[in-house]
């Protein structure tokens, strides 16, 4: 590596670093002061379990989502000042490229992809896993955060023909009431199970005042229990689905939970697909945005650092309010997740292509 990518892979990762640093303070201590109360209004909570169930998945969280603000204004104004103190114009005197002067800037923007890519599948989600318990537990009382109760659930277990159905289930003390399991052959049903109340216990179901029904060719076989212990392919927690859960599981978890929910017949899961989507979507606009922050700043412009700044922030909340939105929009049950979540970084890469070549002149 030559002189010249070192020098600017250095400057590169102190000013996102130093921007990181800058904006995650000002957030802590903007959330210590909105919380406060909350966590003098319980005795038994110390210090030190605020840090480490709190602040600690709370850092994470926002260093991962602040990561595009802070790379693309960190590059604006080292590069903004490398251009007014006429930096670039003495390197490319020297017949070097905005091709070739862009390269560590690139492989900067490699290495920040392939820490947050890591990070958003694995790190994050384990994060966010401690950090929404502590928040459950101690600083909300809102019921979408407490559902415990379902009703009129309709589920397929497998591929086998297994089916089951719940008029209401409590995950709290795990326990519903009537209950049904329907095994099919050939869309024939061939045994079914009804129990009047079922509970989870140490891995096992017990269902009482149960029903037993053989479908035979030419009869049927009916048995009746007081109480069965038996295991189904299934856990109280499969039946509850809120937003939330799916920033709590990494992405190998949360793909086998989509896949298995699919076989199970949940109709609407684009919540949970745009969650394992953006996982990759966001550390790839590290590409992006620093193609776009170098292009619009590397030129020594009239009125400096501040009109360079003001027109690339500018640029960057369209991208993220206009991220959030296809979020949204992604989550509906009829869209295409996939599509919605990276369409911003479509359109943006667009405006970096364009900037890249109108640079290159």
């Amino acid at each position: 590596m030559k002189l010249l990518d070192k020098y600017l892979l250095k400057k590169y990762f102190s000013a996102f670093i130093f921007t990181v640093m800058l904006l995650i303070p000002i957030a802590v201590a903007i959330d210590v002061s909105e919380k406060m109360s909350k966590f003098l209004a319980h005795e038994n909570l110390s210090t030190y379990t605020i840090i480490k169930e709190w602040y600690v998945g709370f850092v994470i969280f926002y260093t991962n989502m602040f990561m595009p603000l802070a790379l693309f204004i960190s590059i604006v104004l080292f590069v903004s000042k490398m251009a007014k103190q006429t930096e670039i114009i003495a390197i490319t005197s020297g017949g070097i490229s905005f091709t070739r002067f862009l390269r560590p800037f690139i492989i900067g923007s490699i290495i920040i992809f392939a820490i947050a890519f890591y990070a958003n599948h694995f790190i994050v989600p384990e994060a966010n896993r401690v950090k929404e318990a502590f928040f459950r537990k101690y600083l909300t009382r809102d019921a979408k955060y407490r559902k415990t109760y379902v009703q009129n659930i309709n589920m397929q277990l497998n591929d086998n023909g297994d089916y089951i159905y719940i008029k209401d289930f409590n995950t709290k003390n795990k326990s519903g009431t009537y209950f049904s399991f329907e095994h099919y052959e050939n869309l024939k049903l061939k045994y079914k199970i009804t129990a009047r109340k079922i509970t989870f216990k140490d891995s096992l179901y017990q269902l009482k005042t149960v029903r037993k029904r053989w479908v035979l060719k030419d009869k049927d076989i009916i048995k009746k229990e007081k109480l069965m212990d038996t295991i189904f392919d299934f856990k109280p927690s499969d039946l509850v689905y809120v937003d939330y859960l799916a920033m709590e599981m990494n992405s190998i978890d949360l793909y086998k939970h989509i896949k298995k929910s699919e076989k199970r017949g949940i109709k609407n899961l684009n919540s949970y697909r745009v969650e394992l989507h953006k996982r990759t979507s966001l550390p790839f606009s590290a590409f992006i945005l620093t193609i776009i922050a170098v292009a619009l700043t590397h030129k020594k412009k009239r009125g400096g650092t501040g009109v360079n700044l003001a027109f690339g922030v500018s640029l960057l909340f369209i991208y993220v309010f206009f991220m959030k939105v296809t979020e949204v929009l992604g989550a509906s049950a009829t869209s295409n997740a996939l599509l919605l979540v990276w369409v911003p970084n479509i359109l943006y890469s667009l405006i970096a292509i364009y900037l890249y070549y109108h640079a290159r002149k």
